[in-house]
């Protein structure tokens, strides 16, 4: 108790340097969050495009049943397909006319016979796709026309990498920013305090003992700043959930699971924990040698 009111004795002395710190590893740490909300957002989406049908192979008419199921057959052995679902002709009739429901013009003059077959394909690794789509491509005498959401799933991944490659980049930046502020805000609070822990030291306190109450205030800048960055994209996620999770329709961009973000508040608290205790400790060890 004794060292936390002389913490806050610090941070009070210098109001100004301390609110410094405490934006810097604010802004950081809300950067932070925003990525990994985002990020998770998107492989959400496309997640949910790996497990629907992402290439849908139409087939001509007239085929028999031994070369429908030899064709499945080497699509699922192709390696990372999910799924190989046959459509048929009844089927499709069914689909077609449940998307038209609420348009009965549309569905008057339509019969199964002139609806095509086809097999739904999806898989695990969304780029094996091309490998299927070109490969089926050329079965003239058996495919009559592929549809492949190769655009969709190609910028979904594309942006998910840019992401990815720009939440390092900025990240890292924004950390390096913070710990150099952080230390800069620490070593002038010792230097101003040069005299002060000298006498201590003359008194015969230990090393550590002089060194603990700038230790707390690094934890401090850093629990503090994780916390409140963390809740601070959370309230916005928060607001615009509605609005996100239609716009993604289908797929959920904003987890609905607490876990989630209960997990995350606490890997990001103890980033903040560490980041605050190692950047202080760094700067006492430089500053504080006797």
């Amino acid at each position: 108790m004794h060292h936390l009111s002389h913490t806050w004795r610090h941070l009070r002395r210098s109001p100004f340097q301390s609110i410094i710190a405490l934006l810097t590893m604010t802004v950081s740490f809300f950067i932070l969050t925003s990525f990994v909300f985002f990020n998770s957002g998107l492989n959400s989406v496309l997640n949910h495009f790996n497990t629907k049908p992402e290439i849908t192979i139409f087939l001509k008419d007239g085929l028999d049943k031994p070369t429908l199921e030899a064709a499945q057959n080497e699509i699922a052995t192709i390696p990372d397909i999910r799924e190989v679902r046959y459509v048929s002709k009844e089927k499709a009739l069914e689909l077609y006319k449940e998307l038209n429901k609420n348009n009965p013009l549309l569905t008057e003059m339509v019969t199964a016979s002139i609806l095509p077959a086809s097999f739904e394909v999806s898989a695990y690794n969304p780029k094996v796709l091309e490998a299927v789509a070109q490969k089926f491509t050329a079965k003239t005498t058996l495919v009559d026309e592929i549809v492949y959401q190769k655009d969709l799933i190609e910028s979904l991944m594309g942006w998910t990498n840019m992401l990815k490659n720009f939440a390092i980049v900025t990240i890292s930046f924004f950390g390096l920013v913070a710990f150099f502020v952080t230390s800069a805000v620490i070593g002038l609070k010792i230097t101003n305090r040069k005299d002060e822990i000298n006498t201590s030291r003359l008194l015969g306190a230990s090393l550590f003992y002089v060194k603990k109450p700038f230790l707390m205030e690094g934890i401090i800048y850093g629990v503090f700043g994780s916390t409140v960055g963390y809740l601070a994209t959370l309230s916005i996620i928060i607001y615009f959930k509605a609005k996100l999770n239609t716009f993604f329709s289908p797929a959920i961009f904003v987890s609905n699971d607490p876990v989630f973000f209960l997990t995350w508040f606490l890997v990001e608290l103890s980033i903040g924990f560490v980041v605050g205790l190692g950047t202080s400790f760094v700067v006492s060890k430089r500053y504080i040698k006797w």
